[in-house]
């Protein structure tokens, strides 16, 4: 039995569990979104909101609690160049102060409508939730692709079905011809 044990396993050993679910909220915090599977997401949605919740508090000691979290790294630009800065230094100067009257709900996850070639996972978009980056796109309506699908079904059906079935002036035909 496992009684009272949190998290997803995710088909990897805690050790590797905890690189990737860093590195993935590294990602988060230095490009402001990550595209990822469901389960990563969601696992890794936890895991950086408490980096943030941290972060806010701006004292030595949250700092020194992110970067035992974190494992630190530098930032590069899109020349792969050194931009004088880490990832706990962006989370403390940038991201925190976005979120300093929000009381949680520091990321969102928008799921997209692609999936993962290989094996089909659900992809969604792990993005930090400040207000220059609001959710994009319109609700999905499927129950009217539902009901589009069911009716285009229902005319196949139908022409089938008269293609199939004699017409009545050929019955009256082929019952006349035999009593000849």
């Amino acid at each position: 039995m496992r009684h009272m044990i949190l998290g997803r396993q995710l088909s990897r050993d805690t050790e590797h569990r905890k690189a990737m679910r860093r590195n993935l909220a590294q990602r988060e915090f230095e490009h402001g979104q990550v595209r990822t599977t469901l389960p990563k997401a969601q696992e890794v949605n936890g895991c950086a909101e408490k980096l943030i919740t941290l972060a806010r508090r701006k004292d030595l000691t949250a700092r020194r609690r992110v970067i035992a979290l974190l494992q630190d790294r530098r930032l590069v630009d899109e020349e792969q160049e050194f931009t004088g800065q880490t990832v706990v230094q962006k989370l403390f100067a940038d991201i925190a102060p976005q979120f300093a009257e929000r009381n949680g709900g520091y990321t969102r996850i928008i799921k997209l409508s692609d999936f993962r070639i290989g094996d089909g996972g659900n992809l969604v978009l792990l993005q930090l939730a400040t207000e220059a980056s609001p959710p994009k796109g319109t609700a999905r309506r499927s129950a009217g692709l539902r009901r589009k699908r069911n009716e285009k079904r229902h005319q196949f059906a139908r022409e089938v079905m008269k293609k199939s079935k004699p017409e009545p002036e050929q019955l009256a035909g082929e019952q006349k011809a035999p009593a000849e």
